[in-house]
């Protein structure tokens, strides 16, 4: 013999129905008994319409209206016209009996637990009537048995308790008369001893099939949903969650507790005992393999954890006081007095001082539960002993399951650090001593970002996801994001790094999508963004609240440059090539380093100095390897090196700094790079990463530009002083020249003491020869005293400058 479950979403409507009748008719070879659910969404049709008839809402008529036509048209699509008048009177007949109990709830404006489960009994008998007249009509010699007749519980309604002994007689007892090939039952619904209709809880009709089973004793049960099988996590919050093949009865059961909503918790119980193999199969992929639970999998996997599940909606009730330490019978009475309201507990923790302890519970009884401890506890709450109960609500359970953890070492502090780097935090944490299961209580906010990151850490280890948020699409944005696109799948197939840019945004607009950005597509996109600011931008990012943000800074403002610690304060990681935020006061330079270690977010900004050349990441090393810089010399403006090595009695200044502009070696304002103040962010970053405190006010800046250049203060108006001055420039190059050297913008420091301006270079020097728009540094340190450790190479261009923002990115997948 053979049982079978199909779900509500199987039985939807006629399509899905004829997708069953398919099954079913498959697995005639052996008697089948087939238990359903109602059609999907009716039963909470029915507890809607009931709840706006006992309130006095005519409403419960246009809802009982839409009950009937679903079931009606169902009749019409499935049966042949011939064959459906009987069908359709006897259904209405059943309706009207509804309609007679709602109309009774309506006057008497009240809806007893009682009164609720006759009302939700409907959906199934319906539901089974259709389908087993489908059958008939199909040729089957099919029967419809009323499970209230056959399974008899006690009269707590809404979430009645079996009377397995009498149950089980009356199944087997009806079985071994009945002769029909297949034999339909409604799920969910049962009767008390006294004859009053019951149900056993909402997903009941999954315990319906388990309590037959096990009466009948049969080898294997099928559970039909429209899902693959239990999943490693959620597969609405979690994308890569995949189908789990063979599980255990106790992962199963820690799953389905803990919020894996294809199985109801109850279900395992009757057949843990019996032994019976529990198949969960997909009605409308009939052929994929589905999970298989039982006791000894016959699929071993090297992975201890099974699954990642949650249970949303807890509010975390917590009793505390010094009256509790030591105090025998203190937890039996808190215990007792939840127990007499019908509360279930679903997660407890106690400190060790007993000082305190957390029940988590559904969110709908906090207010019974806290308004009952206070009342058992008034004495101990009048003397001070314990304080009344506290209650935080909008929590959510996360649980990582797997029968074998006990045996592996290090599986919490896997957990909580993947939580932590993510900044989610922790109120409360319970671990059975079987350790099948690691329980954490967090923010319902942090719910999807807490799954997603546990699934990678201990499904997806293979792979790290990084998601982007891109702010400034100019000249280094757009090569930045031509870069990502062309080495999106080497990064995943080689560095196993998915990247994936989810924001972009710059000073007027901003487009985001949680799948990911189409870079393809990314220029219309923005254009038909919404409008935005920066503080728009990381209130999206927030609200988002996805697993290794990352915020990208590819401009030069000063504005964006204010939002770092906000980022950092929220572990979102920051990537810039920014230089405002490094090279502002020191105590803010300070903050933002500190807040990358506190909130465990990488800042990194490699980019600031030197663009794509590995400068500050070398000058880390060396200070963390225990060396001492001393002296620094460096020609850090790529821009002003291609200025100077192109500036000839051929080329004018003006034309040279025109091009620089044009080809993207210098800032938007070249007034930035030529009066040295970029030069001196660059070389106060180096000095405060060498581990010396100084502002960039200490460095003494010999601007070579005229008074009038360095007043100006719009673009245009500063490249036709350029032009005013041409003589003073020509007479630079001309002295030069004339002593064999060449001109060079050179950063300097030593003994505490920093300056920059523009040198003539002899040919003996190193920097003489530095061609192109070249940077060049020379790090003067203990291991490093008579020859300086040397980086040199191109040091300008939004090509380099992307790649050195790229580079950043990968340091922080590959952490």
């Amino acid at each position: 013999m053979n049982i079978i479950k199909f779900g509500g979403t199987s039985v939807a409507n006629a399509d899905s129905i004829s997708q069953c009748t398919a099954i079913i008719k498959n697995k005639k070879s052996q008697s089948l008994i087939v238990v359903v659910s109602a059609l999907g969404g009716v039963t909470d049709l029915l507890l809607s319409a009931a709840v706006e008839a006992s309130h006095k809402n005519e409403n419960y008529r246009s809802l009982l209206a839409e009950i009937e036509n679903r079931h009606m048209d169902a009749i019409r699509e499935l049966l042949p016209a011939t064959g459906q008048s009987g069908i359709l009177s006897h259904a209405k007949r059943i309706l009207n009996h509804l309609e007679t109990l709602l109309d009774g709830c309506f006057l008497l404006g009240e809806l007893s637990e009682r009164t609720k489960d006759l009302v939700l009994s409907f959906g199934e008998v319906l539901s089974s009537y259709i389908i087993s007249e489908t059958l008939k009509a199909q040729g089957e010699n099919c029967a419809l048995a009323d499970s209230r007749e056959l399974i008899k519980t006690n009269s707590r309604f809404g979430k009645a308790v079996v009377n397995f002994e009498m149950s089980n007689l009356l199944l087997q007892h009806y079985f071994d008369k009945n002769k029909a090939a297949i034999t339909v039952m409604p799920g969910f619904i049962a009767e008390s001893e006294d004859g009053h209709t019951t149900t056993l809880g909402r997903g009941g009709s999954d315990y319906t099939a388990a309590i037959v089973a096990a009466a009948l004793d049969v080898p294997s049960l099928e559970i039909w949903t429209d899902v693959n099988g239990i999943y490693t996590a959620n597969p609405k919050l979690v994308k890569q969650a995949e189908p789990i093949h063979d599980i255990t009865f106790e992962e199963a059961m820690e799953l389905s507790h803990f919020g894996a909503k294809v199985l109801y918790p109850p279900t395992i119980q009757p057949i843990l005992n019996k032994n019976i193999t529990l198949h969960i199969k997909n009605t409308f992929e009939p052929d994929a393999p589905g999970s298989i639970i039982r006791k000894n999998p016959q699929a071993k996997s090297s992975n201890p954890v099974k699954g990642i599940s949650n249970i949303d909606g807890i509010t975390l009730v917590t009793i505390e006081g010094p009256g509790m330490v030591g105090v025998a019978g203190f937890s039996k009475r808190l215990f007792e007095v939840i127990s007499k309201e019908g509360i279930n507990v679903i997660f407890i923790t106690q400190a060790s001082s007993e000082h305190s302890i957390c029940l988590g519970i559904v969110e709908s009884e906090s207010k019974k539960a806290k308004s009952a401890i206070d009342e058992e506890f008034r004495f101990e709450i009048q003397q001070q002993k314990i304080k009344p109960a506290i209650l935080e609500s909008g929590l959510s359970i996360i649980a990582v399951v797997g029968e074998n953890m006990k045996n592996h070492q290090g599986l919490s502090g896997k957990m909580f650090s993947t939580l932590g780097r993510n900044n989610i935090n922790i109120r409360a944490i319970a671990q059975g001593a079987s350790e099948r299961n690691i329980s954490a209580v967090i923010d319902s906010k942090d719910v999807k970002k807490a799954l997603n990151s546990l699934h990678e850490t201990f499904f997806e280890e293979k792979a790290v996801q990084l998601n982007l948020f891109v702010m400034g699409v100019g000249n280094v944005g757009e090569k930045f994001l031509e870069q990502i696109q062309s080495q999106k799948k080497y990064l995943k197939e080689n560095l196993k790094i998915n990247v994936r840019v989810i924001g972009l945004a710059n000073s007027k607009k901003m487009h985001t999508d949680e799948d990911g950005i189409d870079l393809k597509e990314w220029k219309s996109l923005m254009a038909n963004g919404a409008a935005a600011n920066p503080g728009d931008f990381i209130s999206e990012i927030k609200s988002l609240n996805l697993r290794n943000s990352i915020f990208v800074d590819n401009t030069a403002s000063d504005d964006v440059a204010g939002t770092y610690a906000d980022y950092l304060k929220n572990s979102i990681a920051v990537v810039t090539c920014n230089k405002v935020a490094c090279a502002s006061e020191y105590t803010n330079y300070k903050n933002l380093k500190n807040l990358s270690r506190q909130y465990n977010a990488p800042f990194l900004f490699e980019t600031n100095v030197g663009a794509g050349l590995p400068i500050i990441d070398t000058l880390k090393n060396l200070v963390a390897s225990g060396d001492r810089v001393h002296k620094i010399q460096a020609v850090l403006s790529g821009s002003l090196n291609f200025i100077f090595n192109n500036f000839n009695e051929e080329n004018s200044f003006y034309d040279v700094v025109k091009q620089a502009q044009a080809e993207g070696y210098t800032e938007p304002d070249p007034k930035i790079d030529l009066s040295g103040i970029d030069v001196k962010r660059k070389l106060v970053i180096l000095i405060r990463e060498s581990g010396y405190e100084m502002e960039i006010d200490d460095i003494e800046n010999n601007s070579f530009l005229p008074q009038e250049s360095l007043d100006t203060t719009i673009v245009d108006d500063f490249f036709e002083s350029l032009k005013t001055h041409a003589a003073h420039f020509n007479e630079l190059y001309k002295k030069a020249a004339a002593e064999g050297s060449r001109l060079k913008f050179v950063a300097s420091f030593e003994d505490g003491k920093a300056n920059v301006g523009l040198h003539f270079i002899p040919q003996c020097h190193p920097f003489y020869n530095l061609e192109g728009k070249d940077n060049i540094v020379l790090f003067y340190t203990d291991r490093y005293a008579d020859q300086p450790l040397l980086i040199k190479g191109a040091g300008a261009g939004a090509a380099v400058t992307a790649s050195g923002i790229f580079a950043d990115i990968i340091r922080i997948g590959n952490k």
